[in-house]
């Protein structure tokens, strides 16, 4: 019960950051792309790699820990369902090539992202 409450408390602080960043896209103008959200989750898997660096090189990381963090804030935070939601909504407007762009860069991006947070974190506390 203990992690999920902490799971929970975590996703509320990742969801509302999430709300923030796309806001100021928004506010910005920026709705034409989905900069918000390929935003969020390139930024979420790079601190997600930072996170794991640090519980493996730095701390012992609880279950509690991981679970508030990994789990709660960055789960809470990036959005594969926005991301596979605007993928369709973009192929039904037939915007084929912006969608291809889209999925691969969030995919590749995000797997980037983990790696150059893990191998900061890693060049940092080594």
């Amino acid at each position: 019960m203990q992690l999920l409450l902490l799971a929970s408390a975590g996703g509320a602080i990742g969801a509302g950051l999430r709300f923030l960043v796309s806001h100021a896209f928004a506010a910005r103008g920026l709705v034409w792309f989905p900069w918000a959200t390929l935003s969020v989750n390139v930024i979420g898997s790079f601190l997600m790699g930072v996170l794991v660096g640090l519980l493996a090189l730095r701390y012992q990381g609880s279950a509690e820990i991981r679970t508030f963090f990994a789990t709660g804030i960055l789960g809470g935070f990036t959005t594969f369902s926005a991301f596979a939601f605007e993928s369709v909504a973009m192929i039904e407007r037939g915007e084929f090539s912006l969608t291809f762009l889209y999925m691969i860069g969030s995919v590749v991006l995000s797997v980037v992202a983990v790696f150059f947070g893990l191998s900061l974190t890693r060049a940092v506390l080594a």
